[in-house]
């Protein structure tokens, strides 16, 4: 099949699009990625794509076709401007650069922003061809839940952007069965919305890793890695609240591996507390590298915030987690946390709670190898039987592949203006 993928982020910044496309060509597809300038997350653009940027046009077989947007920076509003300038470089320029071009099918990358959603829902006109649309954050109550947008003006002059880019899909693709209900009340109820979770990237075998180097060597340490992105919606006041409580034992470290828009708070938080010596910043490393680092675990720790939108989530990294082997420390509410809860993959705590997270980390500490080997594995078991990375693109491409066989249907034109 001829596939457009519309993804505000992609290679070389570090999300599950780049794996899923490289899948995509490997079973023969054909495939054009319509994405932005890579500056994610330090807010600027990359500058090794600046030197050269003819090495980013191609990506693993994918074509790969770039618009201009302004760079995330800091605060509020170079965020906003960041999200709207994508979506009307993509819509524009995008258009014309995809001139002459033809799809059987399209397909969008929905984390924050949802606005990827207008120039995807353009291409669907124009070029006639179905929309797949993965939405992995739900718009607007993550705007709402992180502060970035108090108005309920906005707030709702947003949803009804929502519904607007909803209702021109043919297909909606929720990454947790809790998101469903709330899709549909933007979608309508007669809206095809299908269960896609997210799932570990394949490179997450760490039979034959070796460990990170970057990591400082400290016998009989036990270390808490929390990987990903440093962000609002992450909670790290409740993390360094349970690493300050815990600082008397020494054995415990927290590598934090990974960046994003709080690191720097962070950072000035771990001095200000004086835990240099029990919390660790290693940065940000390819998805390449992360068994190397996962390698030092002895606990991966998934955290977000108490907010009735993020207990509806599941954080795409505890899938990864699973895939790892290794005990998970879950600081969530809802979906995620019945997961690792009714898995046996780890210990849960309530989001917010630093008090709790704090004494589940000293109870895993406290485990015996088996304990934690038996944790480990019964991760590696959900994650084989629930989030196997090719049975989730199988089910993706038989939608794609049924989405191509309706073209003609009145199915197609639904919710066209």
């Amino acid at each position: 099949m001829r596939l457009l993928v519309v993804s505000q982020y992609f290679w070389p910044e570090n999300f599950r699009i780049n794996d899923l496309v490289t899948e995509l060509v490997r079973r023969g597809h054909q495939v054009t990625v319509l994405t932005g300038l890579p500056n994610y997350p330090e807010g600027r653009v990359f500058q090794q794509f600046r030197d050269a940027p003819s090495r980013y046009s191609h990506y693993e077989g994918a074509k790969v076709i770039r618009v201009p947007l302004m760079p995330r920076g800091q605060g509020g509003l170079r965020l906003m401007l960041n999200y709207l300038t994508f979506a009307f470089s993509a819509t524009v320029i995008g258009l014309w650069k995809l001139r002459g071009s033809q799809f059987d099918a399209i397909f969008a990358y929905q984390l924050s922003p949802v606005t990827v959603g207008i120039p995807a829902a353009l291409m669907r006109t124009v070029k006639r061809a179905p929309l797949a649309f993965w939405v992995l954050d739900l718009w607007p109550e993550t705007l709402q839940a992180i502060g970035v947008v108090r108005s309920p003006a906005i707030l709702h002059a947003v949803g009804k952007l929502v519904a607007f880019i909803y209702k021109r899909c043919d297909l909606i693709l929720a990454q947790s069965r809790s998101f469903i209900p709330q899709i549909k009340k933007y979608a309508g109820k007669d809206s095809q919305v299908e269960y896609f979770p997210s799932w570990a990237e394949s490179i997450f075998d760490l039979q034959n890793t070796d460990p990170a180097e970057e990591v400082p060597s400290k016998p009989g340490s036990f270390n808490v890695m929390f990987a990903g992105n440093i962000g609002d919606a992450q909670d790290f006041p409740a993390i360094l609240a349970a690493a300050e409580s815990l600082k008397p034992h020494t054995h415990i470290r927290w590598l934090i591996v990974g960046d994003g828009r709080m690191a720097r708070w962070v950072a000035d938080e771990i001095k200000r507390r004086n835990l240099q010596d029990c919390v660790l910043m290693l940065g940000r490393h390819p998805v390449e590298r992360m068994p190397s680092f996962f390698k030092h675990a002895n606990a991966l720790l998934v955290s977000l915030k108490d907010e009735p939108i993020f207990s509806m989530t599941i954080p795409g990294k505890l899938q990864s987690y699973l895939a790892a082997g290794i005990p998970v420390l879950a600081m969530l509410n809802g979906e995620g946390a019945e997961l690792v809860r009714s898995s046996r993959a780890g210990l849960s705590c309530a989001a917010g709670d630093h008090a709790e997270l704090a004494a589940a980390v000293l109870t895993l500490s406290e485990m015996t190898d088996d304990e934690r080997g038996g944790m480990g594995r019964n991760g590696l078991d959900v994650s084989v039987h629930e989030f196997d990375r090719g049975t989730m693109i199988d089910r993706l491409e038989g939608w794609l592949v049924q989405l191509k066989a309706e073209v003609k249907s009145p199915s197609v034109s639904r919710g066209a203006p």
